[in-house]
């Protein structure tokens, strides 16, 4: 039997053993001070104070040792020692206290084992019996009782006397024998009950290792809506403390959107779900994309609140959006192939024969003029095509290993002294002491490089500073190339369109730039990040693997 529950039981045991003492022994000694003046309360007395002293002792115990199992049998023996010396004391056979040793044998039902139950029993049959032997060989009366001092007490005789003795021994037998089986059947129930408990217990640490061991955010509610649950993956998502989260409004948690949580007050259907994907700005300030899903808790009593699910879907969200974005550019580039070969043929013999003209007709000022930019259009639409090719059919024609440090110290070179860059505009380099390894088309890196640059330097039309970065990433995986300029910036809801070819926010500007650049640094296996912030200025970060994906 588990100590801590036999502990428990032994200190009811001392609260009820010190009541019935207080009561008997007390009014005992009440009607003995009553009596005759000769009365002698010493025994008595000692009795009292002796089962006293043992509680005291048996408090001791408690606090000094953990194992309460010694204790519970000394007390169990005492109390039958007790109970027979109070017998004795009045009237031993003839006294009418002989039902107290049932009382060691109740207790030892409740705190021990059957054996245990019967091992009291048969002390207290002892004791008892050894009571009445005693009596019966000192000439069958009791020479000394607290109710009769100075005289013998007549004992009952003959057959009375036997059938008292045989009655007592017997009753203390049954309630010995049905206690056996009441402390059996107790401790059979401790057993179930502590299997059930540690199964409960296994089933809801099991239960909670599930909910916390979810890579989606959980969160439950009541039915006012706050938060009851709320597990280790919400709490990484949201980047709200979850020890603090419940008790809190899981509408003002989890920033869910007017419309939504409005849709939610009038109920969902059981089994039914409602879905919500929204922007969450975390605790840091950080704007992520929530998936969120929403359904009715139910119980076995009804309805009890919501169920909310959700997963930052950031990742997704983007990668979704450059799926879009590549199944545009394939589309086009199909397209593109065919129909800028057909164009830039014509468009050369137009060119050369307008050259030829110009040079051999007699045109005044205002006819020169126009054919001056006819040739300019021509050699600007000839530019279009010729990075619309690049954009549509890129060619790898040496992939060699490159230092990118040099493809961004000569593209910075150029433009410093190009007509992109004017006064006002500061043109700044910061790459790492050791070259920074990627295998690529050198050619193909500086105009990767040169039309991040230019975009940049045209984002800052009255001046500012434009920064070239290059690292490698740990473990020199990929090489990293960062352009960062002062400019207007992009709003957030053009980011998604900045590689779509022809889509361009400079006055003149082919819109191919981006386009371009998107797709040789895919065709690496590479990747383009945009972030931007409008009156701020933009960041464009391009990773290159170190090795080709297919270098060729």
């Amino acid at each position: 039997m588990d100590d801590h529950p036999l502990q428990r039981r032994l200190v009811l045991l001392m609260i009820w053993r010190l009541v019935i003492i207080t009561l008997l022994l007390g009014s005992a000694a009440a009607i003995e001070l009553g009596g005759a003046a000769a009365a002698r309360p010493g025994p008595l007395y000692a009795l009292i104070a002796w089962t006293y002293g043992l509680s005291a002792c048996y408090a001791i115990g408690l606090r000094l040792r953990r194992g309460a199992g010694w204790l519970a049998e000394t007390q169990l023996a005492l109390d039958a020692l007790t109970a027979g010396a109070f017998v004795w004391m009045t009237g031993g056979a003839a006294s009418y206290f002989s039902f107290l040793f049932v009382l060691p044998i109740l207790a030892a039902s409740v705190l021990r084992s059957k054996p245990g139950v019967l091992r009291v029993t048969a002390l207290s049959m002892l004791l008892y019996a050894g009571t009445v032997a005693v009596q019966y060989a000192g000439g069958a009366v009791q020479p000394w009782s607290v109710w009769a001092p100075d005289g013998p007490v007549a004992l009952p005789q003959g057959l009375i006397a036997q059938y008292t003795v045989a009655v007592h021994l017997v009753g203390l037998l049954a309630v010995g024998l049905l206690g056996g089986s009441l402390a059996e059947r107790i401790r059979r129930a401790d057993e179930r009950l502590a299997v059930a408990s540690a199964a409960m217990a296994d089933l809801k640490a099991y239960s909670d290792d599930i909910i916390e061991s979810l890579a989606m955010g959980l969160v439950t509610t009541d039915a006012e809506g706050r938060v009851l649950t709320f597990n280790r993956a919400a709490e990484a998502i949201t980047g709200h403390a979850r020890a603090s989260a419940p008790g809190l409004a899981a509408a003002v948690v989890l920033a869910l959107p007017p419309d939504f949580t409005a849709s939610l007050a009038g109920g969902i259907a059981a089994g039914a779900t409602r879905r919500a994907d929204y922007k969450y700005r975390k605790a840091d300030g950080t704007l992520i994309d929530i998936g969120l899903s929403a359904t009715m808790l139910q119980t076995p009593r009804g309805p009890a609140g919501f169920l909310y699910t959700f997963q930052d879907v950031t990742t997704i969200r983007r990668l979704e959006r450059e799926a879009r974005v590549q199944q545009r550019l394939a589309a086009v580039g199909e397209m593109a192939a065919g129909i800028a070969h057909e164009i830039r043929n014509p468009l050369a013999s137009i060119s050369g024969s307008m050259q030829v003209l110009r040079s051999e007709l007699g045109l005044t000022g205002e006819q020169a003029q126009l054919m001056d930019i006819v040739l300019q259009e021509s050699e600007r639409l000839n530019q279009t095509i010729t990075s619309f090719l690049a954009y549509a059919r890129p060619q790898r024609f040496a992939i060699t290993r490159v230092d990118l440090r040099s493809a961004v110290e000569d593209t910075a070179l150029l433009l410093r002294n190009s007509v992109e860059a004017g006064a006002a505009h500061a043109v700044e380099v910061d790459v790492p002491s050791s070259p920074v390894w990627c295998e690529a088309d050198e050619g193909q890196l500086r105009q990767v490089v040169w039309n991040l640059a230019t975009n940049g330097l045209r984002a800052m039309p009255d001046g500012g500073r434009l920064r070239l970065g290059v690292r490698a990433e740990p473990g020199g995986a990929s090489a990293v190339l960062e352009v960062r300029d002062e400019g207007v910036g992009i709003p957030e809801t053009e980011l998604d369109t900045v590689f779509q070819p022809f889509h361009s926010t400079f006055e003149r500007g082919s819109g191919l730039g981006m386009a371009v650049v998107h797709r040789i640094v895919s065709d690496y296996g590479g990747e383009v990040r945009v972030t931007s912030k409008p009156g701020a200025g933009t960041t464009v970060e391009v990773r290159i693997p170190a090795r080709a994906l297919a270098a060729a």
